[in-house]
């Protein structure tokens, strides 16, 4: 969604495929250095751009000292039109912990995300969410290793979901019985 958002020219043509966002505090969305619409699996850099509905504000967090500035400009540019007003966006990359190679900036983005998520659903209604990431450090191996984690109690609890007379993978041969 995000790409379609920066990369069509009017709002107006995708409105219609954009989810409503009247009741939302909070927009994650992230950024994507692809510039490409027919190549939508290109890009090399991955930054996170959080908007804040009521505050009428945009933060933008890149591990990468800034090199998706441009992209969440763009970003937060459609965001207004699709709001309907300003926003204040402000830039963090002295706010966002940095990643020390040129292939975890997915993997920031998601712990980033996360971090932002717990604060805010920590924090009283009503009361300032800092938004601030300074001084916080990520191990990515680690934020790796909790991800995987994720993904394989989702799939297991998917299997376990099937019916037992639908097992049958997508090769259409029944897979061996679970032992739990």
């Amino acid at each position: 969604m995000v790409f379609l958002l920066r990369v069509e020219p009017s709002i107006l043509n995708i409105l219609s495929a954009l989810p409503p966002i009247t009741s939302a505090t909070h927009i994650f969305l992230p950024i994507n250095d692809n510039r490409d619409p027919n190549l939508p699996e290109g890009g090399s850099h991955w930054s996170l751009l959080v908007v804040s509905v009521k505050d009428r504000a945009a933060f933008h967090y890149d591990s990468l000292g800034g090199s998706n500035r441009r992209h969440a400009r763009d970003v937060a540019a459609k965001v207004e039109e699709w709001i309907g007003y300003p926003l204040n966006l402000y830039e963090l990359d002295d706010d966002t912990p940095q990643q020390g190679n040129s292939y975890d900036c997915g993997v920031h983005v998601c712990m980033n995300m996360r971090r932002l998520l717990d604060r805010m659903l920590d924090t009283p209604a009503g009361k300032e969410v800092k938004m601030s990431l300074k001084g916080k450090g990520w191990d990515a191996r680690g934020g790796r290793n909790e991800m995987l984690g994720i993904v394989t109690k989702l799939r297991r609890k998917a299997e376990r979901s099937l019916s037992p007379g639908d097992r049958r993978g997508r090769d259409g041969r029944s897979p061996p019985p679970r032992i739990e």
